[in-house]
């Protein structure tokens, strides 16, 4: 076990032989932390009882084949009423030619299930890039980038017993142009069977933000409406797909990115400038908002109270009951854990 204190700065390095651990994601259900990462064709999940101010040993998953990792390619977890949940895209090569969306479930988030392939169409996942987010209650959502048709489309895969089962996966999204945005991943909030997912859209030669949204825990989707009021005209993937979260009244609040500006906004608000950078990701609590961002080497943090940047990238974010935050990202091989007021 890791601690350091009140304030808060935890640093897991590299096992024995130095592959770096990279990737990092974070999931929060009350006083319950999972914190994930990728460490070569590793999955490794550390959890804490205590929000985060003590993690335990980390516990390698049952994986087989190569796991698939960097730009945002690293592994997902979440944490429902029934245990936890992981998810991470991997395949034999991962060169391109194969790669497939598969998840682990947990009860006590150390004995892990087998992994299991939740795209019906082998090799559909192999641009490697998905999302996972889930509700208390247990119901999980897990969306990817499809290529089993001609262009890239959005399908997903639906639990409703926090990933013990699955039902069958479902084409969410078909471009109007012929294919979504090639290469950012999508996110998404789940709140009961209310499942948002918002994705970049390539409509016209502009790849702007949109979210789509289902009432019926993924069974029928609703109409995929733009985010915010400008444009961003661009030949080519930007590879940044931003973050979703939802609000005390769980209605979804998003991050992401035009050009080099990244953007805060609801679906029923225009957007507003946050701060140049790019792959953002938010945490939401309180009333207020956390956005922690990449700028070159640095990870930079902004909200109400804390204004703070450190050296390395890929940030993630949970809110703490406390009122807090807690943010993850990779240095060199290493992964930090902070603490910083929302």
């Amino acid at each position: 076990m890791l601690s350091w204190g009140l304030a808060l700065a935890l640093q897991f390095v590299p096992a024995a032989g130095g592959v770096p651990n990279r990737q990092p994601h974070l999931a929060i259900l009350g006083s319950k932390v999972a914190l994930v990462y990728g460490a070569g064709d590793r999955i490794l999940v550390r959890s804490s009882s205590d929000a985060g101010a003590t993690f335990g040993e980390p516990v390698a998953l049952p994986v087989t084949g190569k796991i698939a990792l960097g730009m945002r390619r690293g592994p997902r977890v979440a944490i429902t009423r029934h245990g936890y949940m992981v998810t991470a895209i991997t395949g034999e090569t991962l060169r391109g030619e194969d790669g497939d969306v598969t998840a682990w479930f947990s009860e006590d988030g150390k004995a892990w299930s087998a992994g299991r392939r939740l795209n019906s169409a082998e090799r559909a996942g192999r641009e490697g890039l998905h999302a996972m987010g889930a509700s208390e209650d247990g119901t999980v959502a897990v969306a990817w980038l499809d290529l089993r048709g001609k262009g890239t489309q959005l399908w997903a895969a639906i639990s409703t017993d926090g990933g013990r089962s699955w039902h069958d996966d479902r084409r969410v999204y078909e471009s109007p142009s012929g294919s979504v945005c090639e290469c950012c991943h999508p996110a998404i909030a789940v709140s009961g069977k209310n499942v948002h997912l918002m994705f970049r859209n390539v409509v016209a030669g502009s790849r702007d933000m949109y979210l789509i949204s289902s009432a019926n825990g993924g069974k029928s989707w609703g109409e995929a409406r733009k985010m915010g009021l400008g444009t961003w005209r661009l030949e080519g993937c930007p590879m940044d797909g931003g973050d979703l979260q939802l609000d005390a009244e769980r209605r979804p609040v998003a991050v992401w990115r035009r050009d080099n500006q990244l953007f805060l906004s609801t679906p029923s608000s225009p957007e507003e400038a946050v701060a140049v950078g790019k792959n953002a990701v938010l945490a939401v609590s309180r009333g207020r908002r956390a956005v922690a961002w990449m700028d070159g080497k640095r990870v930079r943090f902004l909200s109400d109270s804390d204004r703070v940047e450190r050296s390395g990238a890929w940030p993630s974010l949970v809110a703490l009951p406390s009122g807090r935050v807690l943010l993850a990202w990779e240095d060199a091989g290493t992964i930090h854990v902070e603490s910083f007021g929302l």
